[in-house]
């Protein structure tokens, strides 16, 4: 096993499935079946999902809303995934703790870090929900912080593509894969993995970022295991003279 502790980000959207918004059961318990096995490997594992399934602040801010009062919405909307993937864990014995940001005792436990980390050393999921707890950050810039925070080994960026590619996949299929990639490399080729803050957060904190397709059942065993799948973005490659 290459990775003991990981911090796995999930977005919203990747909740939906087939559907335009929401949550498919299916997927969920897909998605929890494939952090079941890495857990009975023995890997620590946190998540971060983001909330766009159900509400995105930025663009409700972009319609004239305050952008305030919708990252707040915004962050409900994460604790609202976490719920859900919370029931879908524990629904097949995975012992999992649900915690905020922002304090709300009936359903989730106050972000502490120490507890956090005491949870994965027990062997629980820890899923961390309400982003930061401020406006004006991404679920991006949460996991980033969480990782740093828990002492995380990587940051695993699962996506509905298998990893970087010199542009987007999806629009050019002459677009082709990096199997690794420096974080200077990134900066300099202006590629999207997360959003600048949270990707300098990675840089300056040394924490590596592998982007992969968590639609295929097996990938994210794959990854902790250190297999060859999706993108790995680290630091200078070192040459030996």
């Amino acid at each position: 096993m290459k990775y003991k502790r990981i911090l796995l980000k999930l977005s919203g959207e990747a909740l939906m499935g087939d559907g335009e918004y929401g949550i498919a059961p299916e997927k969920i318990a897909e998605y929890a079946k494939d952090i079941q096995t890495v857990v009975n490997m023995g890997c620590q594992v946190a998540i971060v999902i983001g909330g766009g399934n159900i509400f995105r602040g930025v663009q409700a801010a972009n319609s004239g809303m305050d952008r305030v009062q919708g990252d707040y919405m915004g962050m409900l909307a994460t604790v609202i995934n976490g719920l859900a993937l919370q029931s879908s864990l524990e629904n097949i014995d995975v012992k999992t703790r649900l915690m905020s940001a922002i304090k709300m005792d009936e359903i989730a436990e106050p972000f502490i870090r120490r507890r956090a980390v005491r949870h994965l050393e027990k062997g629980r999921v820890v899923i961390f929900s309400a982003g930061t707890g401020n406006p004006y950050f991404t679920t991006d810039t949460a996991a980033t912080l969480r990782a740093i925070e828990v002492e995380a080994d990587v940051i695993l960026k699962g996506t509905r593509v298998d990893g970087i590619y010199t542009a987007d996949p999806e629009k050019d299929t002459s677009a082709t894969k990096y199997d690794t990639i420096t974080f200077d490399e990134v900066y300099k080729k202006g590629l999207n993995v997360m959003d600048m803050t949270a990707f300098t957060l990675c840089n300056e904190n040394k924490l590596p970022i592998m982007v992969f397709n968590m639609n295929t059942p097996g990938n994210l065993c794959n990854v902790v295991n250190g297999k060859e799948v999706g993108t790995l973005v680290n630091f200078k490659k070192k040459y030996i003279i």
